[in-house]
């Protein structure tokens, strides 16, 4: 849509108000609402001003300053406020001159493509992450200088197949890891994932399945159509909107948190890959699996560089409770055809050249989708400039190798710690064309440091006080 176009829109849909959708460093939306008779063609150029001072991982309060930058393209009507909104997915830039703010993960993404292009590879960059999901019934958690404690609960939960239910306890509780399809009545949740579903599709995105995941207690997953990385990245937000926004109609909670239970599997984000140009896929050939030898390249930039891609891609602290070895996450730096035991799995797509992709494991969806798309391809991009061979695929279950032939293949880190320093040690890939600067990962490293690792490495835990007290 042009700027004209989308004030024409908002009128033909009675808009009353205009939602302003940003989103900060660790990768959360932010919003601020307008009149719609304060939106003009002048706003997409010229931008409103906020306090960037306030945002997570931004500017200091010398220098809060900033604008965002409607994107015209991204209008949607928001299925959520009761008030008639127009919602628009915004750039942030500098007041003075309208530079992009270079903390401003979207437009990161946005370099990232630009930099695809110049390289003369490939113009277009296809992702389609799986972000998992868990729908809960009551969350509780706190910390204080005395005590902490966290509790989630389900009414499907297998831990409360004794609970008293005022009589109405009528089991269909999914075990640990069985809630790999169960119909109803033990899928509690279909009709809220099909209602998802219904809402996804209004804002435009191609919905292609849903279904209960393999966890107890409410786990999730619901398949949408791949798309361009930076389109992508923002239907990644409006999935996540749209999830929790539905949860709460129902008196419910979702949440995006890998590792929230213990003793079942966590949620993953695994992003399926390829690269394009002329409307041609490039990922086809006649190498291992059917992949051209640009896909195995860009395979060989991937792992090569997943220990500081991680920092991106698996960017909490609790990503790394899900990152265990051995257990139902894969963290081993190999790739293998069908295989969901290697960090990269090349998917059984059929004969069709334009399905052939490669599909990354390892993600989850605590990521900021601009920012770990970004890094991914920028590695790919590496793989391919640098023909990096990944070596021999690995046709195994990984997670039963002994302990002698796990030691011979590459782990991802085993903490958001150690991936923070391999980011800071090895980040050149990721500097190619700007797309990333010293700056800003210099910033991510120091934000997470700071308010992350940090905090929680200063708290203990229950399981410390169920360990050590009786010392």
């Amino acid at each position: 849509m042009t700027p004209t176009q989308v004030i024409e829109f908002a009128k033909e849909k009675n808009v009353k108000m205009v939602d302003m959708k940003f989103i900060d460093l660790p990768g959360m939306w932010q919003h601020f609402a307008i009149p719609l008779h304060q939106l003009t063609e002048e706003t997409f150029e010229e931008g409103l001003g906020f306090d960037g001072s306030s945002l997570r991982g931004w500017k200091g309060i010398s220098e809060s300053d900033m604008l965002v930058i409607p994107d015209p393209n991204t209008a949607k009507i928001d299925p959520f406020m009761e008030v008639p909104t127009l919602s628009l997915i915004c750039d942030i830039a500098q007041p003075d001159t309208l530079a992009p703010y270079n903390r401003d993960p979207r437009q990161v993404a946005q370099k990232a493509i630009n930099y695809l292009k110049s390289t003369g590879i490939a113009d277009t960059a296809y992702f389609g992450p799986e972000a998992e999901f868990f729908i809960f019934d009551d969350v509780r958690y706190e910390q204080t200088a005395s005590g902490g404690f966290y509790q989630v609960d389900s009414d499907e939960a297998s831990w409360n197949s004794g609970r008293h239910e005022g009589g109405n306890n009528l089991g269909y509780k999914p075990r640990h890891k069985e809630g790999y399809f169960p119909t109803l009545p033990s899928d509690s949740l279909h009709d809220i994932r099909t209602e998802i579903c219904l809402e996804l599709e209004k804002v435009g995105i191609v919905v292609e399945r849903q279904h209960h995941e393999v966890s107890t207690a409410g786990q999730c997953e619901i398949g949408v159509r791949f798309n361009s990385m930076l389109l992508m990245a923002d239907e990644l937000m409006w999935f996540k909107y749209i999830v929790k926004n539905v949860a709460r109609r129902h008196n419910k909670t979702a949440t995006f948190m890998p590792k929230p239970i213990f003793g079942d599997n966590g949620s993953g984000m695994h992003t399926h890959m390829s690269l394009w140009k002329d409307g041609k896929p490039l990922f086809a050939g006649d190498k291992y699996a059917g992949l051209s030898e640009m896909a195995i390249n860009y395979i060989g930039g991937v792992l090569k560089h997943a220990p500081s891609n991680c920092a991106f891609t698996n960017p909490s602290t609790n990503s790394y409770k899900r990152l265990v070895p051995g257990f139902e996450a894969p963290v081993k730096l190999a790739y293998s055809y069908r295989n969901r035991s290697a960090a990269i799995r090349i998917p059984n797509s059929g004969p069709s050249p334009k399905a052939k992709r490669i599909e990354f494991r390892t993600p989850d969806p605590s990521a900021n989708g601009y920012l770990s798309f970004a890094a991914l391809l920028m590695a790919g991009i590496d793989g391919v400039q640098n023909k990096i061979n990944p070596g021999d695929p690995l046709e195994k279950d990984i997670y039963g190798l002994s302990p002698q032939e796990a030691a011979k293949v590459p782990s991802v880190p085993a903490t958001l710690e150690e991936a923070l320093n391999n980011l800071r040690q090895s980040h050149a890939y990721l500097l190619k064309g700007d797309v990333f600067t010293e700056e800003l990962i210099e910033a991510w490293i120091t934000y997470k440091f700071e308010s992350e690792i940090l905090p929680l490495q200063q708290r203990p835990t229950p399981y410390e006080f169920y360990l050590y007290y009786d010392l």
